[in-house]
């Protein structure tokens, strides 16, 4: 739980006001205000810098040093949050899918949250992800500005989540214990070479009108039907673009590490349609 200072500062950091209750109207908009606030962004893993997932550390690095993070970072720290709002929270865990195959368990993690019996799924860390909570237990289409998803039921515990027709990851019914589920995955993330936090250095979050991505010097400015693509020149344009875009600045120009490489079966969700 966070102290009643930090929950302030998180809420400023989102541009949320602190809700009246811990209601479906409160949710959607915190987790709409989440995920236009809060990129996604692997910088960490090239930097490099140690990742914290289990405590308020993540808290401190998205609220204090106004950055982002990978799935484990943004969801916990939302999880911290809305537990400090009264919000029932479970912690889950799931498997992105890549193309007709699905990564290795614990790739993605994700929340549930329990509204008046309704299960929601709130989802702040997956790169083209909905800018809405989803109802777990509908399998209607959910329409919302970053697209058209749907939530199929796999079996008794597991459920695939579609954007706009296509799978992108398939989460599970089990809680997750940050204390020691996430230790193994989140190693390996920052130390395989195959791991795609390694392979891919990128900073993207959506806008109202699009999104906008930093993949190492590269600028990508989607807004309606329109895209523009600049290649930055040097280190100032690209600490710039960090500024500009995300609104954190850095005390130097992140690298890519030495497995960055495009392999398009590896690339990130949030690059991908």
């Amino acid at each position: 739980m966070l102290d009643a200072e930090m929950t302030a500062a998180y809420l400023e950091r989102i541009g949320a006001d602190r809700p009246e209750r811990p209601d479906a109207a409160a949710l959607r908009r915190l987790h709409e205000r989440h995920v236009l606030s809060v990129p996604f962004d692997t910088l960490d893993f090239h930097i490099p810098r140690e990742v914290f997932y289990k405590d308020a550390r993540v808290v401190d690095k998205i609220v204090r040093e106004r950055r982002g993070g990978v799935c484990g970072e943004t969801s916990t720290a939302f999880h911290f949050l809305l537990r400090s709002l009264g919000f029932a929270t479970t912690m889950h865990h799931g498997r992105v899918w890549f193309g007709d195959r699905l990564s290795a368990p614990y790739n993605h993690l994700l929340l549930s949250v329990d509204i008046d019996r309704e299960k929601w799924i709130v989802d702040v860390g997956f790169g083209k992800t909905s800018r809405y909570p989803l109802l777990r237990d509908s399998e209607e289409p959910q329409r919302n500005a970053h697209g058209e998803f749907v939530v199929r039921k796999v079996d008794g515990r597991t459920y695939d989540v579609f954007r706009n027709g296509k799978p992108q990851f398939r989460f599970y019914d089990e809680e997750v214990d940050l204390s020691v589920d996430l230790d193994q995955v989140v190693w390996w993330m920052g130390t395989c070479p195959e791991s795609p936090t390694l392979q891919n250095m990128i900073c993207s979050r959506p806008t109202e009108e699009g999104r906008v991505t930093l993949k190492d010097d590269v600028l990508t400015v989607v807004s309606g039907d329109e895209r523009e693509t600049e290649k930055l020149t040097g280190d100032a344009e690209v600490l710039a673009a960090y500024e500009k875009w995300f609104g954190f600045t850095l005390p130097e120009r992140p690298v890519p590490g030495p497995h960055a490489r495009h392999d398009p079966s590896r690339v990130m969700a949030v690059e991908r349609d």
